[in-house]
């Protein structure tokens, strides 16, 4: 098992990528805590994860709930090894100038604050303890911005140099920081991001992937596996993009 004992905090568990995440993760030995603003969804997923797996509730945005999930694992578990940050929205696929503001200012307090909110709790333990590691969900919108969703793509650009910087910042205290840029998935936010879901608009946003299909959880989960375990041990700063081919 590739992550035995390793003690994991997944956010955003509760469906889609996170919770592909986090099964895969548990079936390889982690003990998870799952965290998600859907708490009745956390508890279930936890419940059938098994291993002490914990469920919480919780946003992401808030310092005082991710200091609340980090001291979770630690009671729980006595240490936390890494924090794979995946909680994500967007806005809905339209032009710029149409996003509310406050349709702005919570893409930007998911996809971005919670990078300092949960850096903010687990690095103090992770320095404390030796080490550890985060995996942060970016995007191709980071690399390939599509029409329709400036705004979200401006988050996924922030993961990804906010990522590098963290990597860089807190090398000498042994945590790794890396990211995952998937393209668009087969998850519960695939029909925000086309605006509409048809067949032909479904059909348009494949056609620009070389590979011709959507990204699955776990094609997400598997990359995220190698970036979370020892076999990356000297990976650092990277952007991984998990995308059939999008950022050719």
């Amino acid at each position: 098992m590739r992550l035995k004992d390793k003690v994991i905090l997944v956010t955003g568990a509760a469906q889609g990528f996170g919770e592909g995440i986090a099964r895969l993760f548990a079936s390889e030995g982690a003990r998870i805590i799952a965290c998600d603003l859907n708490r009745d969804g956390a508890e279930k997923l936890a419940a059938e994860l098994g291993n002490g797996a914990i469920g919480l509730g919780g946003d992401v945005s808030r310092v005082a709930d991710a200091q609340a999930a980090v001291d979770a694992a630690v009671t729980a578990f006595g240490r936390l090894d890494c924090v794979v940050n995946n909680a994500g929205t967007t806005h809905r696929n339209k032009p710029l100038t149409e996003v509310t503001e406050e349709e702005f200012d919570r893409i930007y307090a998911v996809n971005v604050k919670s990078l300092y909110t949960f850096a903010r709790a687990a690095v103090p333990v992770m320095a404390k303890q030796g080490g550890g590691n985060f995996v942060n969900i970016g995007s191709t919108a980071g690399l390939r911005p599509r029409p329709g969703l400036t705004w979200y793509n401006g988050t996924k650009g922030a993961v990804h140099l906010i990522s590098k910087s963290m990597a860089v910042e807190l090398a000498p205290q042994k945590i790794r920081v890396n990211v995952i840029a998937p393209v668009a998935g087969e998850t519960p936010l695939l029909q925000t991001f086309m605006g509409e879901d048809t067949p032909e608009i479904r059909a348009r946003f494949k056609s620009v992937i070389p590979l011709g299909r959507f990204s699955t959880p776990l094609d997400i989960a598997k990359a995220a596996l190698f970036l979370a375990s020892d076999d990356a041990e000297f990976i650092t700063g990277t952007v991984l993009e998990v995308d059939g081919g999008r950022c050719i």
